[in-house]
């Protein structure tokens, strides 16, 4: 399906309201949100000033690949013995290494779920469900009034099978990717395909 038609989108204002983006974009976003989410959502709890948190990262980041690495990339150049000394807890970090230790561990953890994306691409196809999107049209109030919309309403869709090429585009930032499946989405909205090429939000549900 081509975009063609909307070649001429924003003529009559509607380009004016910075929320309104084409469907490619906002969804690369939605998926942006929902993998940090799911980043957060499955990280450790406990905040890097308990004890529990700090011995739960410093575990994390002195046992998984690339964790050395991490925490030379936050700043945290400690010797090795200081290091075993935190991750033992007999050692508490200055503040500055506490909030290094932190940005390490998250770090690491979502460039793990990047490399792996497998367990959020699962959680996308939902055992063959898929996901429901909530689908916002544009702004109208931008539009010149002879041209608007009103009728324009938010759609929802339970979206299936395409949520691995999604990610895999996401990932790799591939622009012309995440336009065929936003093209391959707003498909299932028949004659209305076109008025929702451009949309204000994507809202992703389980």
């Amino acid at each position: 399906m081509s975009t063609d038609g909307w070649k001429n989108f924003g003529k009559y204002g509607a380009a004016l309201d910075p929320e309104n983006r084409h469907g490619k974009i906002v969804l690369a976003r939605a998926l942006e949100d929902a993998l940090e989410r799911m980043i957060i959502d499955g990280g450790i709890k406990s905040p890097v000033t308990t004890r529990r948190g700090l011995t739960a990262r410093m575990k994390y980041l002195t046992t998984t690949q690339g964790g050395a690495q991490a925490m030379a990339d936050a700043g945290i150049t400690a010797v090795p013995k200081t290091i075993s000394a935190w991750t033992k807890g007999t050692q508490n970090p200055l503040p500055a290494n506490l909030d290094a230790i932190d940005t390490a561990y998250w770090n690491l953890r979502a460039a793990n779920i990047l490399n792996n994306p497998g367990a959020f691409k699962q959680h996308l196809n939902n055992n063959g469900k898929g996901t429901r999107v909530e689908i916002h049209p544009i702004n109208q109030d931008v539009v010149e009034e002879p041209r608007r919309r009103d009728n324009l309403r938010i759609r929802t869709l339970q979206v299936r099978y395409i949520w691995d090429d999604a990610v895999d585009a996401m990932i790799a930032s591939d622009i012309s990717k995440l336009e065929e499946i936003w093209d391959d989405i707003i498909a299932d909205l028949d004659s209305d395909w076109g008025a929702y090429t451009y949309i204000s939000h994507l809202g992703l549900g389980a």
